[in-house]
């Protein structure tokens, strides 16, 4: 137990509305009787504050439900849980779709707006019955099934799908954001005592790992899923571990934004559960720990007690700060807590109002997310939830009429919108703005993302000489702190890193210096993925977003061919609108009107979203993509293959797993592509060696890479560096030591290292030539993205430009195709009479 005074000086700090760190908040949570009342009027304070501030004031939620157990088979092994079962207690492992939407259309019909789906984790993984049956329907997993029945519901019933599935990974909800407006999983606790040692809650429950649903939690948040955590109390932690699961719901709240409603649940103890003999949690002990989480959480988070577990102490739980009583049900009951029957409705709103509230339903998205719209809300579901919300306060409307509505993709999105010549005007006019309306929040919380940064450690170097003499001798063989070392070389000793580089290149490739005639078409800059690196991503309607017709498309690539072209780069936002199967289409409209073009196109972030938005798998997404006429990838989207780095630099983009999955498929399915590596930002050298090291270890595995492009960050409009967390990018020095470096630890494995001469001045573009560089990359025609975060050295290069920045090294320049192979004589012809550049994009000069 704390002291007294203890406890009054935590008090004391909530009262005066102190940040409360985790002692205090322990101390917080033994609170009793006066000292109780004292907490609960303080967290009532806060959430009468949150309330007034979303225009909700003296308002309490709900959502009406029905509660469709579609498995209770799980690979766990909860002490807790009644709910999970085994086979031979049930009449078959899943609900079948008839029983599904029988219970869906019985909802519909008494005014229940969510369907919330419940079911036990990964059943397939223990239990063989799960899987026959998943294999005699036609699903691959529990989830392809989820997500049909999701689609159902929504076809043929109108309610809103909340999924609780359970442990999901970041490609997981890639797949289910488009069929639910929200989904949720208890964190519980984070205790790791509960999940290790034999004979507590979560032993033998390998989903109950508390790290690993913190990540889901996060990848929630990177995604824009509304999301619904909680803690289980009662269940063997100690007040200390609540205290430390509570604090690890806010750092996930703030940095993503993501967490629309934290439960607080007390433990019932059942019979025929491991822990049947263990006290109930004390509802005092409940009320306490609710008041701690508001405190804590703040007066933004929604907060929640499950009406049918706090007996009659409802006044209590709304003093302690809850705002919402969660789902209640008029059909179904809580599967989960079944001997606990809901509340009649009616009698939630008499206790409400004795408590001096009001009552008022929501949907199974809160209300700020119904009102921000995208990117928490796929626009396929934009129609199913504006049939049933209130435009101007975004909870339930109460004459919503339940019907379904078809879900779809998208009808294409093609139609050309906005600035469609910012290709061209980034070069005169510019860009509208220096950054986004919504840059204060779309990305996360900056005070959180520094706190993450802090995390990132670096590599202590060993001596400059010894590791030039170790690159010399064994390029290949250098380790993680000489080639760090490397990094750090200046003066002579960069000279002499360069010099070494450059004879592994003349070994590798000869002196030739190539480039590529080529042209980039982003066909779309519309994104919510939230890079923070990214100066090139719009909202639908800011004044830069634009989208160009598949007719556009065609037809800058056809000028490309005119002008000599062999390649075109295309490369796009992640647009909610664009179907699955856009890129298959991009690709055919190019194909169909230049055949003799080569489509280098698509990130993996773009496949990952291809392959999610059609329910493909990725390999399958690839090889259809190959037949539409993709011929390479681009290995963008690589940034720094370090989580730890990625999380900081994006919001939502893949991570770096699923990066090596695409790539590594790709090759398989004999798609090559390029390597890339962004430096210069909230990364350190050691990074940067352990990239390079990681694409050398993919290109012995499969051979797919065609060569490595370094890119170094252009800062100047970039969000995370004008926040203040990133760097301006990287120095000369650094420039000239990491391609050096690059070449050396990558000899033997990919021959061709390029610059890119739209992130490096001219000047140093000659220098990293003579450091192991031999391509300059492509003529490019239009670049916008690197133009858009503040680059200054234009949108394309004429093969003269080009041929003039090698000149002075005496060394021959190529034009090569994208496999490295020599153009025909036709496309030299055409390439030299244009000069590597359609007219359309060239700047027009001023009248002497």
């Amino acid at each position: 137990m704390s002291s007294d005074s203890a406890l009054r000086r935590a008090l004391a700090r909530a009262r005066d509305g102190k940040t409360l760190d985790v002692t205090e908040a322990t101390v917080l949570l033994h609170a009793r009787d006066e000292h109780l009342d004292t907490l609960l009027e303080h967290a009532s304070r806060v959430r009468d504050a949150g309330l007034k501030a979303a225009g909700r004031e003296g308002v309490i939620t709900y959502s009406r439900k029905v509660f469709i157990p579609l498995t209770r088979l799980c690979r766990d092994r909860c002490g807790y849980c009644t709910f999970a079962t085994a086979p031979h207690k049930l009449p078959a492992p899943f609900l079948s779709p008839d029983e599904v939407l029988e219970i869906a259309r019985q909802g519909a019909a008494m005014g229940c707006k969510e369907a919330l789906f419940t079911l036990g984790d990964r059943p397939e993984d223990r239990w063989h019955q799960a899987r026959e049956w998943l294999d005699a329907h036609g699903y691959d997993d529990t989830l392809s099934y989820v997500r049909a029945m999701a689609i159902r519901v929504l076809e043929e019933t109108g309610l809103l799908p909340h999924l609780n599935p359970g442990v999901l990974s970041w490609r997981d909800f890639q797949r289910l954001k488009p069929v639910a407006p929200s989904m949720g999983m208890m964190l519980e606790t984070t205790s790791r005592r509960l999940f290790e040692e034999k004979g507590q809650a979560h032993y033998g429950s390998p989903d109950k790992d508390p790290a690993v649903r913190l990540r889901v939690l996060e990848d929630a948040g990177r995604t824009n899923v509304p999301f619904t955590t909680g803690v289980l109390i009662g269940i063997g932690e100690t007040v200390q571990d609540r205290a430390e699961s509570i604090f690890a719901i806010r750092k996930v709240a703030r940095e993503y934004g993501g967490v629309q409603e934290v439960i607080v649940q007390n433990f019932r103890a059942k019979p025929d559960t491991a822990m049947r003999g263990l006290p109930d949690a004390d509802l005092q002990e409940l009320a306490a720990t609710i008041a701690v989480a508001r405190l804590v959480l703040g007066p933004r988070v929604r907060l929640q007690a499950p009406p049918n577990l706090v007996d009659a102490e409802y006044e209590l739980m709304i003093r302690a700060g809850i705002d919402d009583w969660g789902g209640v049900s008029p059909l179904t009951p809580d599967h989960v807590n079944p001997e606990r029957p809901w509340p009649q409705i009616d009698d939630l709103a008499d206790r409400t109002r004795q408590a001096g509230f009001r009552l008022r339903e929501r949907l199974t998205i809160y209300p700020e997310y119904v009102l921000a719209g995208e990117p928490w809300l796929d626009p396929r579901l934009t129609g199913h939830v504006a049939a049933l919300a209130d435009p101007a306060t975004g909870l339930a409307r109460e004459d919503a009429v339940l019907e379904g509505r078809p879900w779809q993709e998208p009808d294409g999105g093609f139609a050309a919108t906005g600035r469609v010549d910012l290709h061209v005007e980034v070069d005169t006019t510019g860009r509208a703005q220096d950054r986004r309306d919504d840059f204060d929040h779309v990305y996360g919380d900056w005070d959180a993302l520094r706190e993450r940064l802090g995390t990132v450690a670096a590599a202590t170097p060993s001596d400059v000489r010894q590791a030039l003499k170790r690159a010399g001798a064994d390029p290949a063989g250098l380790t993680d702190d000489e080639a760090v070392a490397l990094l750090g070389a200046e003066g002579e000793a960069l000279d002499e890193l360069a010099a070494i580089a450059d004879d592994l290149r003349r070994q590798a490739v000869g002196d030739d210096v190539t480039y590529v005639v080529n042209r980039n078409i982003n066909f779309t800059n519309v994104c919510y993925t939230g890079c923070r690196f990214c100066a090139f991503a719009q909202r639908r309607t800011d004044a830069d977003a634009f989208t160009l017709s598949l007719d556009q498309v065609a037809d800058r690539a056809e000028e490309a061919w005119a002008a000599g072209a062999t390649e075109v780069c295309m490369q796009g936002g992640i647009h909610p609108d664009l179907p699955g199967t856009a890129y298959f289409d991009i690709a055919k409209a190019v194909k169909a009107r230049t055949p003799g073009m080569h489509v280098h196109a698509f990130s993996p972030m773009e496949v990952i979203n291809g392959a999610s938005r059609t329910n493909l798998s990725v390999r399958d997404w690839l090889e259809a993509a190959k037949e539409a006429g993709v011929d390479s990838l681009p290995g963008t989207a690589a940034e720094i293959l370090d989580d730890d780095v990625r999380w900081v630099l994006t919001k939502g983009k893949l991570p770096a797993k699923e990066w090596i999955e695409v790539i590594t498929t790709a090759h398989k399915v004999g798609i090559p592509t390029t390597s890339t590596m962004m430096y210069g930002h909230v990364d350190n050298h050691l990074h940067w060696v352990k990239h390079i090291k990681l694409i050398r270890r993919l290109q012995e595995e499969t051979g797919g890479f065609s060569e490595f492009v370094l890119l170094p960050f252009v800062h100047t409009s970039a969000p995370i560096y004008l926040a203040g967390v990133a760097r301006p990018g990287p120095t000369a020095q650094e420039n000239r030591a990491v391609h050096a470096l690059a070449r050396i630890l990558l000899h033997g494995a990919i021959k061709n290292i390029q610059c890119s001469w739209v992130k490096l001045q001219d000047d140093l573009c000659r220098q990293v030539l003579q450091g192991g560089v031999n391509d300059l990359g492509g003529t490019l025609m239009e670049e916008t993205i690197s133009r858009m975060a503040g680059s200054e050295n234009g949108s394309y290069k004429t093969i003269t430009e080009l041929r003039a920045m090698v000149e002075v090294s005496g060394r021959p320049v190529r034009q090569r195709t994208t496999e490295y192979g020599v153009p025909g004589e036709e496309r030299l012809r055409a390439s030299e009479a244009s000069d590597g550049v359609c007219q359309s994009v060239r700047r027009v000069l001023p009248m002497a």
